[in-house]
């Protein structure tokens, strides 16, 4: 089993939920987060016509998912494809982290790994 954790533009949840779903993703969680990372802020215009760059954190969701091994690369390239602004991107599209998991168990029943998906 497959833990992703796409962390991306919080404009883009809706369109990344749909296509995870269509890719096979059973359920998923998203939760609003602030962070930053190689975007390191974002510029400002001012009111004389200049620019300035904030530091400050920006917002950030997290969609995170766990699918069986074989839905993996379908489920990464939903994300990426949804995810990204205009087809070459730009900084601050996001970042996908993947993890093994070791096992999963349903609280409710007991049911463990695939059966607990």
């Amino acid at each position: 089993m497959i833990k992703i954790e796409a962390v991306v533009r919080p404009e883009r949840v809706n369109t990344i939920v749909e296509a995870i779903v269509a890719a096979g993703c059973g359920g998923y969680h998203v939760l609003n987060i602030s962070g930053k990372g190689t975007q390191q802020g974002v510029e400002v215009f001012t009111g004389r016509g200049a620019t300035t760059t904030t530091r400050a954190a920006l917002p950030k969701s997290i969609v995170t998912t766990v699918v069986i091994e074989s839905l993996k690369d379908a489920v990464v390239a939903a994300i990426i494809d949804s995810a990204k602004s205009g087809v070459e991107g730009r900084i601050g599209d996001g970042k996908i982290f993947i993890s093994t998991i070791s096992e999963v168990i349903r609280v409710r029943t007991g049911e463990r790994d695939n059966a607990a998906l």
